[in-house]
Formats: structure tokens, C-alpha cells, sequence
């Protein structure tokens, strides 16, 4: 059986759908082929599951559309899944050559007018991975067992352990936890543990990571932009802990099995957190939370600068 898979983004998200396209994938015995973001292909080429991806050009789609038809329908499937579930993706879905066009439970967007099919009842209070689980669910296949099949390309290390990954940076203001705070974490388990610290994020960040390293001293080593998706997982598989933001690279500490330590403020953990046993999520409620916006009414911020330093660094220790 060949199945297409859809999801389109975002760099964490694209982790939530592993589980459903393993279960799906051993059901039928399949090969699965799947869509993504031109800037996503790599990484999925990673996923052990995946046969063949498909780009999708999403900042020059009209340019690209008469090309990007012709490969996605170089092939006719017996299952397309669209596991993004927006109008987007699903008018994808209805480009693909399949004869059962699948939507998510957890689709939007008038997304079902593309589908010949919606797996199940939407009930978006659960975690992202249950949500999506529901298209495995609908086609009899077994997800007593979630994983999250990846294979990264080894990524060695001469630093010494532990090593302790800190991604400071995300692509929300109000989802970042101040500087000095992850300065201060990692000055302690540098003195405490004689850690290694690996600040990581995009080309973007790489002035943040200068400085955070900076605060933190010769311990610390800044790789922020010098690390495509696919070393991005090597370096977390070889890691012993990850403190982070709720951002992608929590997702992808996750399916390599590396311990987390995420800090949570605007968005839901139990709609996007950590799916590991092995994490600890560090909140400081506030009344408004989580408002799950880019931008804080208040302007203060609370949310995140009220989580103490003291409290991650309890949190780090446990997994040390």
C-alpha cells in the first residue's frame, strides 16, 4: 500500500504526527511518502518511516504550482492523510492522486470540503499527538504505543558531561524566558555539576547565544545558526538534558529520548507539551494564562518572568 502523508509545518509539529504515521504505516505494511515545507525537507528525510518527501514551496506556491501537482502526483496512493488539517493543506490533500482522501479530527478552516473522509469527532483539549492519533485510531490501527521513529546523523562531541543543550530563543516575544535567567541556570550547573552547556537556535538567534555564553563563561559554547535540523537532532541524542522554551527543539529532544526541562507561559502544555514521561514542564500561573498570544495585554510579561531560576535548576538536577 503507498500512503501520502500531509504536514506541512511547523518545525516541533511536524514531530506530532510520528506516531500516527508509524501505527498507520504497520497496519498496511506501507510505503509513505510525505509533504512538507521546502525548509522541513531534511529533517524529514530523518523520520525511518518515510519513503520519499515531497516539498511544498509555501513562499512561492503560484510560481511552483504547476511543478509541485506534478510531483506530488507522479504516484497514485491508496491513502492521503492530511495530518495538518487547514484549508492549505487540505487543498493539497485534493491536488494528490488517491483514492481515500483522509482530514484530521482536529481540522479548521473549511479544510473538509477537501476530504472524503474526517477521522473521528474533534476534541482539541488533548495533547496534539492524541489528536492526530484519532486518523490511526480510525483506520484499525494499534497506537497502544507511541513513538517517534527518527534516525539522525551522528553528531560528535569533545565536550565533556553532562551536556546540557539551552534553546533560549523562540518565534514568540511572550514565550521567552529572560536571558539572565538562563544565564544564571547554567552558571549553576556549570558550578555544581561541571556541566557543558550548548546554546542552540537559528542564524537569528546568534547574537542572543554570543551573549548568553558570554554570561555564562567558558563553559558554554554558542551554536546558534552552525546547525542545520538533521545535526539539530544528533547534537539532542548525544545530549543529557535540554532546557528550553516551548519551542521546536523540545519536540525533537522528545523522539531522540533526551530529558526536557520546558518553560511554559502563553501556550498549553497539555495541548503542546513535552509527550515524554521524561520532562518536567515549569509554569508560574497568572491569571490570564495561557492566553495563547504572540503579543501580552499586559505588557509585563508575568507568565515567564515569574518563573525562578532556582526552580529549573531543581528540575535540571533530577535528570543530572
Amino acid at each position: 500500500m503507498d500512503i501520502l502523508v500531509i504536514k506541512l509545518s511547523s518545525y516541533g509539529d511536524i514531530f506530532h504526527a510520528l506516531p500516527a504515521v508509524r501505527a498507520v504505516k504497520d497496519k498496511f505494511a506501507a510505503k509513505v511518502d510525505w509533504v512538507t515545507q521546502s525548509e522541513y525537507v531534511d529533517l524529514v528525510r530523518c523520520f525511518s518511516d518515510v519513503n520519499d518527501v515531497i516539498a511544498f514551496p509555501r513562499h512561492d506556491f503560484f510560481a511552483n504550482c504547476l511543478s509541485f501537482r506534478k510531483a506530488l502526483r507522479k504516484k497514485k496512493y491508496d491513502l492521503v492523510l492530511d495530518l495538518h488539517g487547514i484549508f492549505k493543506s487540505a487543498i493539497v490533500a485534493g491536488m494528490a492522486d488517491g483514492d481515500r482522501k483522509i482530514g484530521p479530527s482536529c481540522w479548521r478552516e473549511l479544510a473538509t470540503v477537501f476530504y472524503d473522509e474526517v477521522a473521528g469527532g474533534r476534541d482539541l483539549k488533548r495533547h496534539a499527538v492524541d489528536q492526530l492519533l484519532d486518523t490511526a485510531k480510525y483506520l484499525g490501527a494499534d497506537t497502544s504505543v507511541p513513538v517517534f521513529p527518527v534516525k539522525f546523523p551522528e553528531y560528535k562531541l569533545e565536550s565533556g558531561r553532562p551536556r546540557i543543550v539551552i534553546a533560549p530563543c523562540s518565534r514568540w516575544e511572550t514565550k521567552n524566558w529572560p536571558l539572565d535567567n538562563f544565564a544564571a541556570v547554567g552558571k549553576a550547573l556549570v558550578e555544581t555539576k561541571k556541566a557543558s552547556i550548548l546554546i542552540i537556535g537559528g542564524p537569528s538567534d546568534n547574537a542572543i547565544g554570543e551573549r548568553l555564553a558570554g554570561l555564562i563563561g567558558p563553559n558554554a559554547v554558542n551554536l546558534c545558526g552552525k546547525l542545520s535540523l538533521p545535526q539539530t537532532g544528533g547534537l539532542l541524542k548525544e545530549s543529557d538534558l535540554l532546557i528550553s522554551n516551548d519551542s521546536g527543539p523540545v519536540h525533537m529532544a522528545v523522539a531522540v529520548q533526551t530529558p526536557v526541562v520546558v518553560l511554559f507561559g502563553p501556550t498549553d502544555p497539555v495541548k503542546i507539551g513535552p509527550y515524554s514521561r521524561n520532562s518536567a514542564i515549569i509554569t508560574a500561573p497568572v491569571s490570564c494564562q495561557p492566553c495563547g498570544s504572540r503579543r501580552c495585554d499586559t505588557a509585563d510579561y508575568k507568565c515567564m518572568k515569574n518563573i525562578r531560576p532556582d526552580v529549573v535548576i531543581s528540575a535540571a538536577l533530577k535528570y543530572l
